[in-house]
């Protein structure tokens, strides 16, 4: 495996449940890469693996078997104060229901990441505000996720991802619980962090529309990734019109 890879995942297996219940086999014998820069989707039907590879990549669970790389890390045989740092200073979350502090501002729910990194409150809040312009939410830091619509709480969220400059970032399912425009936006924010801040980018989705704005996408099945979809020089467009062909012949 190309050892510049952002993520590297070698023959990993997941198994749930032994002793007294019946076993699952979530995944079996995952090989992939993410390179620097690049936007990749992984698509599945429910219940086909997607959101445990991204767990296991994204350090919240650990893996029956295999080997997982990050910037060069192996991140199984990190301590686990090792990898609440690692988890800070390296990966930025993106999830289906936001995960905002309803007691904390829009300000203080992004600043999260490097307030746990012991950042000094003078460079927080100039960091905060960079990314908040960037983002076009500055007007919105001093409220509450109570006060704010469901596009700006994801792009709340977005901040909060992105305001350490994490390497890698892991969205799973990030415009589940949005409107199609303000997916819409989400999504093109995320192409915009891609490009301009050569941010790597991991999506899990079921929906072939927010696929399409991957570089790559590897189907999964069964706990095994099958096809891999590439857009190269394809319009958004095509690249859509591509991935529900191979939905209907992958399924």
């Amino acid at each position: 495996m190309n050892n510049k890879a952002v993520v590297s995942v070698n023959n990993l297996f997941k198994t749930y449940g032994g002793r007294n219940s019946a076993k699952y086999e979530a995944l079996k014998g995952i090989n992939l890469e993410v390179q620097s820069g690049e936007f990749v989707g992984i698509m599945g039907a429910s219940g086909s693996g997607k959101t445990t590879l991204l767990n296991l990549i994204a350090t919240l669970d650990r893996p029956t078997s295999g080997e997982i790389r990050i910037n060069q890390q192996d991140i199984l045989n990190l301590k686990k104060n090792e990898l609440s740092d690692f988890r800070a200073q390296e990966l930025g979350f993106i999830f289906q229901d936001f995960s905002l502090l309803e007691n904390l501002t829009a300000a203080e729910n992004i600043a999260l990441p490097l307030t746990l990194t012991n950042t000094k409150k003078a460079q927080i809040d100039t960091t905060v505000l960079q990314v908040a312009q960037k983002l076009s939410i500055e007007d919105f830091l001093s409220q509450y996720p109570a006060q704010l619509s469901g596009g700006q709480k994801q792009r709340v969220a977005a901040a909060r991802a992105l305001v350490h400059e994490p390497q890698l970032l892991l969205a799973d399912e990030p415009t589940g619980a949005l409107d199609s425009n303000s997916a819409r936006d989400l999504l093109e924010l995320l192409t915009e962090i891609n490009q301009a801040s050569n941010v790597s980018i991991l999506l899990v989705t079921h929906d072939p529309f927010s696929a399409s704005y991957c570089n790559r996408i590897l189907m999964i099945k069964d706990g095994v990734i099958g096809n891999t979809l590439k857009r190269d020089s394809k319009t958004r467009t095509e690249f859509y019109q591509e991935i529900l062909t191979d939905l209907g012949t992958y399924r």
